[in-house]
């Protein structure tokens, strides 16, 4: 129990909901926490709840009775989500980042907390109303995505395999198209890391033509589970649309052109933003 100022409450109160996002917390949690009268708690969260509408942090919900508690929602708003896009549009239209082949540089920003968490936000965000089990990226590149996203939707992540590991145990693997260099290659899943008939939704950090996420919907069959949600942070702008494995996914930024010679990268808000 902690006897704290009512300044003090508020502000471990609020970082405590923060910690758990998703998660519905029964009132006497917090009375048996701080040593307060349940009326008290709730005249905080009622304070706490108008500030995180205000300032488009979330939703703070309540529920009544004895089962009942508060639990918080994070979102973020259409126009703090674009000026976050839009921030990430401009990082990756820099000269310097165009390699060799016309490939374009992105390690550093997926290694970057903050930009991941934001994203990670926007997902959440995007998703909150789907029924969701899961997060699963591919490895490597899209884990930081991943867990950024789980971390906000409280889930666990799911990492597919491109090589089986033997420390994965027994696995489900298969063979996938990759839709941009129409090469074969294949992807694997540990038997124990997913429960069948699991709502999963699927983050990644680039997507061209789909090959890969359409392989992950493929592996996902063999689990008889079902795909809740896509969710790309930059998607190739150039594939023509029929050529395209995938046209149900949400993405944040989208890349129209690279031009190597003339080192000129051109990056627009996603999809996402189109509605």
């Amino acid at each position: 129990m902690k006897k704290l100022k009512r300044s003090a409450r508020l502000v471990e109160l609020t970082q405590y909901l923060l910690n758990r996002p998703h998660t519905l917390i029964p009132l006497t949690t917090f009375a048996d926490r701080y040593g307060a009268a349940k009326s008290s708690i709730s005249e905080d969260l009622a304070i706490i709840k108008e500030v995180f509408e205000d300032e488009g942090m979330g939703d703070l919900q309540t529920f009544a009775g004895a089962t009942g508690g508060v639990r918080f929602i994070p979102k973020m708003t259409k126009k703090q989500a674009l000026i976050f896009a839009e921030d990430l549009c401009a990082q990756l239209e820099q000269r310097d980042r165009i390699l060799p082949g016309g490939y374009l540089y992105m390690s550093d920003l997926l290694g970057e907390p903050s930009l991941m968490n934001e994203a990670g936000k926007i997902f959440a965000t995007a998703f909150a109303e789907k029924e969701i089990d899961c997060v699963m990226t591919v490895e490597t590149k899209g884990i930081p995505l991943a867990y950024a996203t789980g971390a906000q939707l409280n889930l666990p992540v799911v990492l597919v395999r491109r090589d089986h590991q033997v420390t994965e145990g027994s696995a489900v693997s298969i063979n996938y198209v990759s839709g941009s260099h129409k090469s074969i290659h294949t992807m694997s899943l540990s038997r124990r890391a997913l429960k069948e008939k699991s709502r999963v939704l699927i983050v990644d950090d680039f997507m061209k033509a789909g090959g890969t996420i359409q392989g992950m919907v493929d592996l996902l069959a063999e689990f008889n589970a079902e795909v809740a949600g896509v969710g790309v942070l930059v998607e190739s702008g150039a594939v023509e649309t029929e050529e395209r494995l995938l046209h149900d996914y949400v993405s944040l930024a989208k890349l129209t052109e690279v031009d190597f010679k003339s080192k000129q990268i051109l990056v627009s808000p996603g999809n996402y933003f189109e509605s």
